[in-house]
């Protein structure tokens, strides 16, 4: 099933236009906006052996020292139908995890457990290769259109994430977002599918209502990154949760 509207691949920016596209894409995509804050906020105090569990193109590796964290990513084996190519990678057959037992201080896994079907042996897995005392952090989207079809399988709610993670002696889950945030992204999502159409000659003649709405569009995109930093709206119907684990 081909998706409608597909964004830009998350990857790691690697030069000043790659740096450039990634913070407009900061300023535009609140999905991408939050988790990437809730990521900094993990990897600044954060030294040893990390997973990062589905990398696809390891977006978030550069908020890690090189110093102080031995980086390795991992993926499935279908990651080439998620369209990334990531070649300094270690490959998930869904089933075990290839590492051994409490190999890792730390993981992060991004985005990635709606398109896990077996969800309770993975996390038995990210516990398995976790060190007793080490910490991880898991993010999940809430509000979020069918994406990578037909690999889009669930949402998860607070009251199953604590199911699912209950092996851990600590979890935190923690909403991204409000309600104002998701009907802002929403917004944005259908202006930008409607810039970036496969169909160009629908494009074309939508252009001169795009032109006079970017404006308003300019003002929601404003109000979304003030509902983010203050917390307005309600936490009940996020873009997502951060859970913060500890083994």
């Amino acid at each position: 099933m081909a998706e409608d509207f597909e964004p830009r691949k998350n990857v790691a920016p690697t030069n000043i236009i790659g740096k450039l596209s990634f913070l407009i894409r900061l300023f535009l995509d609140f999905q991408v906006l939050t988790v990437y804050k809730s990521i900094r906020e993990f990897s600044r105090n954060f030294s040893g052996n990390l997973l990062d569990i589905g990398c696809g193109g390891s977006p978030y590796k550069p908020l890690f020292s090189e110093e102080n964290t031995k980086y390795f990513g991992l993926d499935s084996i279908d990651a080439a139908d998620f369209k990334y190519h990531n070649k300094d990678i270690t490959f998930y057959d869904g089933k075990t995890i290839p590492f051994d037992a409490e190999f890792f201080d730390g993981f992060i896994c991004t985005e990635v457990m709606e398109h896990v079907f077996d969800y309770n042996n993975f996390a038995g897995e990210i516990y398995r290769i976790l060190k007793k005392g080490g910490v991880g952090i898991v993010t999940i989207p809430w509000s979020a259109r069918f994406h990578y079809a037909p690999y889009d399988y669930f949402r998860f709610t607070p009251s199953s994430l604590k199911y699912i993670f209950s092996n851990f002696s600590n979890i935190s889950i923690t909403p991204r977002g409000t309600d104002i945030t998701v009907i802002v992204a929403k917004i944005v999502l259908i202006y930008a599918r409607n810039i970036v159409n496969k169909n160009y000659l629908r494009t074309l003649l939508l252009l001169p209502l795009l032109i006079c709405f970017a404006p308003f569009v300019f003002l929601l995109v404003l109000l979304g990154h003030i509902s983010v930093l203050t917390n307005s709206g309600s936490s009940d119907d996020p873009l997502g949760y951060t859970i913060v684990l500890t083994k």
